[in-house]
């Protein structure tokens, strides 16, 4: 399902210099497996998580998404690859403001023209799924943070993705909120089969994926099938 190999990213800086926040890192994920990248900040997690999805182009290194490599493709290309195959859960929601719950869970399949009754009723299952069923005509700001982390969840599915990829996907939530997503987003993927890759901090969180990826500097220290 993914498949990095010698993966780079380097940036330019000041006065010609650079700076490598990525440096070789290969691995492979198969369907329905869960990964976690962890390490310090700085390490590179959040760079690798926007690479593995198509978000950036690398320096160095390949990615195979779904079967499909996308290094070649223009961004138009990694887009449709990426609304047929990926779901996102981000530290920061990134709900759009202008929508009801309801209409924020459905933008995937009305970017691809598959809006309708059916579409409707599936994200209506899938907000009741998360607890919100008696919030689908409600607002982000009318949301707490773990409501709408939630909506952000129930939209990643209802792209019915083949991997799911969370940056600190409960950075935000408390105790409480955070291990209600937890579940929520190991249920899922358990039930839908779906690929997982999150960044976290919380080595406990990271402790429920069947492998951890370590970064430091931008490399792998240690690759952990648990």
């Amino acid at each position: 399902m993914l498949k990095v190999e010698r993966l780079t990213k380097t940036y330019g800086v000041a006065e010609g210099r650079s700076l490598t926040v990525l440096r070789e890192v290969s691995f492979a994920l198969g369907a329905g497996a869960s990964l976690a990248i962890v390490g310090p900040s700085g390490s590179g997690k959040t760079t690798l998580l926007g690479l593995c999805a198509g978000l950036d182009q690398p320096s160095g290194g390949t990615v195979e998404l779904a079967g499909q490599s996308i290094g070649t493709l223009s961004e138009d290309a990694r887009a449709l690859v990426r609304n047929g195959a990926v779901g996102f859960v981000f530290q920061n929601f990134q709900l759009i403001p202008t929508l009801t719950a309801l209409e924020n869970v459905m933008v995937p399949v009305e970017l691809r023209g598959q809006g309708g009754a059916a579409a409707e009723e599936e994200a209506r299952g899938l907000l009741a799924r998360v607890g919100l069923g008696e919030r689908t005509e409600h607002y982000p700001v009318q949301l707490s943070g773990g409501e709408q982390q939630r909506v952000a969840l129930a939209r990643a599915f209802m792209n019915r993705p083949k991997i799911l990829f969370c940056d600190e996907p409960t950075g935000n939530l408390d105790g409480d909120t955070a291990q209600a997503m937890v579940d929520l987003i190991f249920g899922l993927n358990l039930e839908k089969r779906t690929t997982l890759v999150l960044v976290t901090h919380d080595l406990e969180l990271a402790g429920r994926c069947q492998r951890i990826l370590r970064l430091k500097g931008g490399a792998v220290v240690s690759d952990e099938i648990l």
